[in-house]
């Protein structure tokens, strides 16, 4: 599936974050879809460091890539030395989706020198070669905003929502000052799908859940999930939402998700229709105190103006991740 009518052959691509979940799903994209293209990726790799709250502090790993054939540089944003190996390069397209993306990591510093003082670097990487910048914004810029979620109408309420927030600030007036550049920013809603388990308990309730049911236990979810519902979005659809965003007549900053919130008890629900399970749900009670309980991308300007339109369904997203599921709870229970 090309998306758009770009030919990305003989054309250079910087995917940073590109042993990560998303970025490694459209370093696949360009290969599989434009042999001729020249892929970079640039990714810090996981190491054992971990956050206070005993998260790793990096998600790319190279399992991600196994038959991936461009170039990989292991560097990390925060390090000038490894960023100036991207001088070497004209790039045309440039996917940021490096980050530090926890959202349960509340060190201000690590998260605000990570993710915003590093996208001053990215904006000139594209200001040099002229090229698009496509780069991972968050639905978490929006806190508890009730829904339907609207560009533009932002609270953040932990540190990575806020570092994502100043990206889209930052970019919103370098993109004014530098009209002849083509900035896009992506608010991600929840994102599911192949390439995600390296994220560890960072990744998605299909997938989380989805173990739990193979490993024959009951699926345990808050009291209420029935009415807890969140915009879930397969990674194929945020694929096109990247791509079609290269096409973009102008810069701009747009939600991809659904439009079609689910609850976590659908998810479980397709999940054990698809595992031929009857485990049934085991509820407990909801630990968090102001709780989002429901999230909606609005999605009317980014069909408009990017021709998106979401292809999956939460069943089907699921139906064509099941394979992926069952293989990656066999590589968990080695």
């Amino acid at each position: 599936m090309h998306y758009t009518n770009i030919d990305f052959n003989k054309k250079t691509i910087l995917i940073t974050g590109g042993a990560g979940f998303i970025g490694s799903n459209l370093a696949f994209y360009f290969q599989d879809n434009f042999p001729e293209s020249d892929i970079i990726i640039f990714d810090c790799f996981r190491n054992e460091e971990t956050f206070s709250n005993s998260n790793l502090k990096s998600f790319g790993h190279y399992k991600n890539l196994i038959g991936f054939k461009g170039e990989i540089i292991c560097g990390n944003l925060n390090n000038p030395i490894d960023l100036e190996r991207l001088l070497d390069f004209d790039f045309d397209f440039i996917f940021h989706q490096a980050a530090i993306s926890d959202t349960r990591v509340y060190d201000q510093e690590i998260i605000m020198k990570t993710n915003v003082n590093t996208f001053y670097d990215i904006l000139d990487l594209t200001k040099k070669n002229k090229a698009t910048l496509v780069y991972a914004s968050s639905a978490a810029t929006y806190g508890s905003m009730p829904s339907p979620q609207t560009v533009g109408k932002e609270t953040p309420e932990n540190p990575y929502g806020y570092s994502k927030y100043a990206m889209d600030q930052i970019a919103n007036k370098f993109s004014n000052e530098n009209k002849d550049l083509k900035i896009i920013g992506l608010k991600y809603f929840n994102v599911y799908g192949p390439r995600e388990f390296y994220k560890n308990s960072t990744a998605s309730m299909v997938i989380q859940l989805g173990h739990q049911i193979l490993k024959g236990k009951t699926p345990r979810l808050f009291e209420g999930s029935d009415k807890i519902v969140r915009d879930f979005i397969y990674i194929e659809d945020i694929i096109q939402g990247n791509i079609k965003a290269c096409k973009a007549k102008q810069s701009g900053l747009y939600n991809i998700g659904t439009g079609k919130p689910r609850s976590f008890q659908d998810i479980s629900d397709i999940l054990q229709k698809e595992l031929g399970t009857k485990l049934g749900t085991e509820y407990f009670d909801n630990p968090f105190d102001g709780y989002q309980m429901h999230t909606q991308a609005e999605i009317s300007d980014t069909i408009q103006d990017l021709d998106y339109k979401p292809n999956y369904e939460l069943e089907d997203g699921i139906k064509a991740y099941i394979c992926e599921i069952k293989r990656m709870f066999k590589e968990e229970v080695k």
